[in-house]
């Protein structure tokens, strides 16, 4: 406890100078923290710097029937996919870099699990998601895909690391269970929104996903508003979408950044940006005009003794969060509900 105290006195004056709260202030946060090591505190185990630069997306309307997102991956990081790609054999070791991802498993995969089924009934016996249609953005090496796969859902994995779909594909091919439910393509999410109906791919053309994760993804991407548009355009009205990120506050700063990375090294030192952290209500916002209505917010909590996550009342750190894209056409959409009830 001394030497990391001394550390944090040697790192305070760099850190958090340009923090608002002010350096003593944030000097007594970590001191607080390093009181109580074995108590609580949260970041996540993969974060990485996101683009330097914002641009604008420059789609046609939702309301169009003909809008597409831009083929170009504007929303990717060069810098975040050469992080990756390093780390592309790594993700199956789960007491390595993403070991706070696997367990994380724990509240994230009951979290869409139970939200779906508020929306969709169960269709096959003992595979509450049976019959549904998942996009996991952002997949990695499948830590979330597969799981969801063993719930019945057919999933799409996708990531523009083609050595981390090589790894997804090599783990998901020995259980056979998984052989049918879950896909994984080396391709962005504008990438993917683009492409139009025909052509012979199943996961072709807008509309096609019950529902759309991306666990861990938005503080890496250089333009939400494209992720947004396109999370929306790939979705069937009334689907749902799925985040887990960081807020950024001062205390997400000191425990994810400071401590994680710095003082306890959870994490390699400058995986986190701060400024690249967006909180509940800016993302609430920019979801609200790309067609969303959020539903639910709730905090995530990890406790780096004993390597879990728990749900807490506070979003100052971790959060979670549920979407569902708005129904332009309700009675359309309850036809179509209809349609596939009948056919199921």
């Amino acid at each position: 406890t001394n030497n990391i105290s001394c550390s944090v006195q040697r790192l305070v004056k760099g850190n958090f100078s340009r923090l608002p709260l002010g350096t003593k202030v944030c000097e007594r946060l970590v001191r607080g923290f390093v009181g109580r090591q074995r108590s609580a505190s949260s970041w996540t185990a993969v974060c990485t710097q996101r683009a330097v630069c914002k641009q604008r997306a420059v789609c046609k309307q939702r309301t169009q029937p003909t809008v597409t997102c831009h083929t170009s991956a504007r929303s990717v990081d060069p810098d975040e996919l050469r992080r990756f790609q390093s780390l592309a054999g790594k993700w199956w070791d789960d007491h390595g870099e993403f070991a706070a991802l696997h367990a994380l498993n724990d509240l994230r995969v009951p979290f869409i699990r139970d939200n779906l089924l508020n929306v969709h009934r169960t269709r096959v016996p003992g595979k509450p998601l049976g019959g549904l249609r998942i996009l996991d953005v952002g997949c990695g090496g499948g830590l979330l895909t597969e799981p969801l796969g063993r719930l019945g859902a057919n999933v799409l994995g996708i990531d523009p690391v083609g050595d981390s779909i090589g790894t997804a594909k090599l783990h998901s091919s020995i259980d056979p269970d998984l052989r049918d439910r879950v896909r994984y393509r080396a391709c962005t999410l504008e990438e993917l929104s683009a492409e139009r109906e025909g052509g012979g791919r199943e996961e072709q053309g807008a509309a096609q996903f019950h529902a759309v994760v991306a666990s861990e993804v938005v503080e890496h991407l250089a333009d939400l508003e494209t992720f947004g548009l396109c999370c929306n355009h790939v979705l069937k009205p009334g689907g749902s979408l799925f985040i887990t990120t960081i807020n950024k506050t001062n205390l997400s700063y000191a425990l994810g950044i400071v401590v994680a990375e710095q003082l306890l090294r959870i994490v390699p030192s400058g995986t986190h940006d701060w400024e690249k952290f967006i909180s509940p209500v800016e993302l609430e916002r920019l979801l609200e005009s790309n067609g969303f209505s959020v539903q639910s917010v709730r905090g995530m909590l990890y406790n780096p003794a004993s390597g879990a996550w728990s749900w807490t009342d506070s979003t100052a750190i971790n959060y979670a969060l549920h979407a569902v894209k708005v129904r332009d056409d309700p009675d359309a959409n309850q036809a179509e509900g209809h349609a596939e009830a009948a056919h199921s």
